[in-house]
């Protein structure tokens, strides 16, 4: 899926900071724009949130130009409705791009049917504690590139288009209602191939599967199990494996950070002393 936004952004002044592709196929990209006039219609759903500034960013309206962004304000703008930006300070901004498909998707994951339609509404400006500190504390603050980071990034993706469909679109379903965790053989059986697959880029889709569940029920169901997020969850082992190879392995720091699902070093050393409190180098020293 190539997201018609990104293309049309880069024909202005807007300057593309960092992006990335989500396993579902829905991507993020991170921009700044000042004193521009930007028009955009696109073929994909974008969640638009201010990170800096914004306050003299105004979007045209049948009764005239309106302006209210500020940082922690969000935009949702739904396939295929042409907006047209007055850009008249600075600001910078994060994107969110899906599609009907992936809202679908969501749907029957957590409800196991599809809505005959979708309908998002259309928001300006707006407020929403959550949709803020999701992408305040799962989404801006982490790097991107960073591999280690996929499953996090993705559960927070899903997060946002399921409370999209709750409270910004026609789709009234009431969520269902989970109890108990995982099954204890299924749970083993996760733990175990999470504990061989912790060098490998993964996502909240890739461990759902392996206890055939949908990626909504799984990350209920695994918190209740494990009391911990599935993120949380995968980030703690890859430390600890680390920590055990740092103390007893040859290997080099940077061998073992790949080993372990960080692709960078830098990463890997700032997560380590997050966790332990010191360095994988002094603990190695």
């Amino acid at each position: 899926m190539k997201y018609k936004t990104i293309e049309q952004l880069q024909q202005h002044k807007t300057q593309l900071l960092d992006t990335v592709m989500l396993g579902s196929g829905m991507q993020m990209a991170a921009w700044s724009n000042q004193h521009d006039t930007v028009s955009v219609c696109s073929n994909h759903h974008t969640l638009s949130l201010y990170v800096r500034g914004g306050y003299e960013s105004y979007r045209k309206t049948p009764s005239g130009w309106k302006n209210g962004g500020a940082p922690d304000r969000f935009c949702l703008m739904p396939e295929g409705q042409e907006s047209v930006w007055d850009i008249r300070g600075d600001l910078s901004f994060v994107h969110l791009y899906y599609t009907d498909q992936h809202l679908r998707d969501i749907a029957l994951k957590v409800w196991d049917k599809e809505p005959a339609q979708i309908q998002l509404n259309e928001q300006n400006f707006s407020t929403d504690p959550m949709i803020s500190a999701a992408y305040r504390h799962f989404l801006l603050g982490c790097d991107w590139q960073e591999s280690s980071n996929q499953l996090q990034l993705s559960s927070t993706a899903n997060l946002l288009l399921n409370h999209l469909l709750q409270n910004y679109s026609n789709v009234q379903w009431a969520l269902p209602r989970i109890t108990g965790g995982i099954a204890p053989y299924a749970l083993k059986h996760l733990k175990d191939w999470i504990e061989q697959s912790l060098h490998l880029p993964l996502t909240i889709a890739d461990l759902a599967k392996q206890v055939e569940l949908s990626e909504y029920h799984f990350a209920h169901m695994f918190k209740q199990s494990m009391h911990i997020s599935p993120h949380q969850y995968v980030l703690q082992q890859r430390l600890k494996r680390a920590h055990d190879l740092v103390l007893h392995s040859p290997q080099d720091l940077t061998d073992i950070a790949l080993s372990c699902g960080f692709s960078s070093a830098s990463h890997f050393s700032a997560r380590f002393k997050q966790y332990f409190g010191y360095t994988p180098s002094h603990l190695r020293k």
